[in-house]
């Protein structure tokens, strides 16, 4: 019974671990959409808050504002009822608006009318009569209603400047009580227009000032006629003072958040709104992000999820499985040509399949608990100590070497080894599996081929890209020690005619013979012997002078005539070469080049040719580059 109850668990463990992962996924998913959520709305309490914020500063600074005018205002009023009637009135009271003008700061301009419309006095530099003011909505109102409190109009367009203003007048009287005329005071829309774009209210948001009635007095955009004076929303609630609002505009695609907040000093408010669209921009770009991120997670949590569960289906086949493998791995390595090795963490050997006796000549038994790295070259053993160091630390989990290792007979082959890691369940080291296979082979053709390429096949010397190669290094080394840099240019006379005459064989015959002569001649290491070109040589001399340039070439032309190779087209009867030097000193001649000295010593072998041939001619020291064809050369 209890082997059958423990199978019925085993097999629903996939379905219990299923629907807890759709459990869990499900949670996060919904705990993060209540996140999202949340973080929305504070979104758009925050914006509420800003925007009333700033709906009870503005409102603040357009009261300072209207009652700075209303009391320049309430002063002119003064001065009017004061002096009704007395001569000479009139005139003061000009002067003093004019004596105004300068301090009036946000204030446009402070203007007196006559119960007739007529200008009485203004701050303005106008001619007064040419201007009449009755037909003004705010003078009509002042004439016949005796209210004297402070009227805020409709923007108007300035009569004397022309531009939009937002006018605040208040009625003067007679002594008698009659009806003496209008003050007004105005303010600039584009003021207020140009003070509002100052704040961010987003992309398409909005500020305001209104009267209580809804007509629009400025906002934060360029004046427009077809605007202002008109209704922005139909209805803004006077009471309470202040409030949030939400609606749409006609056209719009976005719901608006507003704030209204009223004066409490005079019949006006602000308006302060923006659209949903803008509050939200920032938190819909971050909640894009999250939510991708979260979707990623939870599907990287269900892909993990799926794993384990078939990772639990799996699981007594692999236990059961792994006992053939370790079996199996034993087989591959004791019938693979390579050595397989385990080195324990000690560094000690563990095991080592049989081919080792193939390739090192020891038995695997010989080597059990011996230094991994017992037989490897000394020069080579850093290096590899180095490799199960990064290993042991975890800095790479493997690492490839090639190096040199010791047979039970003494000698030494290359070898290829990669060495991998091995951990326990937990992840721990507990060794390392190195796979070793001999490439002793492999080796001796690289090198070959790397001696191919820096070697002239026919003549064994270095051939025309190795001799560029040591040119560079050398004028490099010269130009950094201040020493001299000297070149031979040698080029045997009339071999065309010898291969002609005795043949190719005997041509290749010729040029080795030459090789050989040249190679005995440069007796230092440094100096470099190179086949040039088709009968042509180069010999590269280091830190030397123009006499022991001069030296040497005199002693290859002699070697030729001691070696007597025949050649009955060449003059004297046997192989002679003309032999063109040229000496530098790269430190002292910064204007020159590598080019420089063979074209300089090329120069001085045309010489030798053109002189006569079985000679050497010396290049005068190489300081630039001559624009002219002929060598300067001073004979041998």
């Amino acid at each position: 019974m209890d082997v059958i109850a423990t199978t019925v668990d085993r097999t629903r463990l996939p379905v219990w671990a299923a629907a807890g992962l759709a459990l869990v996924c499900g949670a996060i998913l919904a705990f993060s959409g209540w996140t999202e959520w949340a973080s929305r709305s504070s979104e758009m309490r925050n914006a509420e808050i800003d925007l009333g914020n700033l709906a009870r500063s503005l409102t603040q600074h357009v009261e300072d504002t209207f009652e700075l005018a209303d009391s320049l205002m309430r002063g002119v009023v003064t001065a009017l009822e004061t002096d009704d009637g007395k001569p000479g009135a009139i005139a003061r009271l000009q002067t003093i608006l004019k004596s105004r003008k300068a301090s009036l700061g946000r204030i446009r301009g402070v203007f007196a009318y006559d119960e007739n419309g007529d200008w009485l006095a203004t701050t303005e530099d106008v001619t007064l009569t040419n201007y009449n003011n009755s037909d003004r909505d705010y003078f009509a109102h002042h004439r016949i209603s005796a209210d004297r409190s402070l009227l805020i109009g409709r923007p108007v367009q300035s009569k004397s400047g022309g531009q939009w203003v937002i006018t605040l007048s208040r009625r003067w009287n007679h002594a008698d009580g009659r009806f003496g005329g209008v003050v007004l005071a105005t303010v600039d829309v584009a003021y207020f227009a140009q003070f509002y774009r100052q704040f961010d209210v987003g992309q398409h948001g909005s500020i305001s000032l209104l009267s209580r009635d809804g007509v629009v007095l400025a906002d934060n955009s360029e004046p427009d006629p077809k605007k202002l004076g008109g209704p922005i929303v139909e209805a803004i609630p006077y009471h309470p003072a202040s409030g949030a609002l939400s609606f749409r505009r006609f056209g719009e695609k976005s719901e608006r958040i507003g704030f209204y907040q009223h004066a409490q000093r005079y019949p006006f408010l602000i308006l302060v709104t923006r659209t949903e669209a803008d509050v939200l921009t920032a938190w819909k770009r971050d909640a894009i992000v999250r939510i991708s991120v979260l979707m990623c997670l939870v599907a990287l949590v269900i892909a993990i999820g799926i794993f384990l569960v078939k990772q639990l289906l799996q699981r007594q086949q692999l236990a059961a499985a792994l006992a053939a493998k370790e079996e199996n791995f034993r087989l591959l390595a004791e019938g693979s040509s390579d050595i397989v090795t385990r080195i324990e963490l000690d560094e000690c050997i563990g095991y080592v399949s049989p081919s080792t006796m193939r390739v090192l000549g020891w038995h695997p038994s010989q080597l059990l608990g011996k230094r991994a790295l017992s037989g490897v070259n000394p020069q080579d053993r850093p290096q590899l100590q180095e490799m199960l160091d990064q290993i042991k630390k975890g800095m790479v989990d493997e690492a490839r070497a090639t190096y040199r290792m010791r047979r039970r007979d003494k000698s030494e082959i290359w070898v290829e080894a990669t060495i991998r890691a091995t951990r326990q369940p937990d992840g721990t080291l507990d060794g390392f599996v190195a796979v070793t296979r001999d490439v002793t082979q492999q080796k001796t053709l690289q090198g070959r081929l790397e001696t191919l390429a820096i070697e002239d096949g026919l003549t064994g010397l270095a051939n025309r890209r190795r001799f560029d190669e040591r040119l560079l290094e050398e004028w490099g080394r010269a130009y950094r020690e201040k020493t001299s840099l000297a070149l031979l240019m040698i080029d045997i006379d009339h071999f065309k005619a010898f291969n002609d005459t005795y043949g190719h064989p005997a041509g290749d015959e010729c040029l080795h013979t030459v090789a050989g002569i040249l190679a005995d001649e440069a007796l230092r290491s440094s100096d470099l012997v190179a086949r040039y070109g088709g009968e042509e040589f180069a010999i590269l001399l280091p830190n030397t002078d123009a006499t022991g340039c001069a030296r040497l070439g005199e002693r290859i032309r002699r070697a030729l005539h001691g070696a007597r190779i025949v050649h009955d087209h060449n003059p004297p009867g046997f192989v002679t070469a003309s032999i063109g030097a040229a000496v530098c000193r790269p430190g002292f001649e910064r204007s020159a080049g590598p080019a420089s000295l063979i074209e300089a010593a090329d120069r001085a072998l045309y010489a030798a040719k053109d002189g006569g041939r079985d000679r050497m001619v010396m290049a005068g020291e190489v300081i630039d580059l001559p624009s002219s064809k002929a060598p300067a050369t001073v004979p041998a």
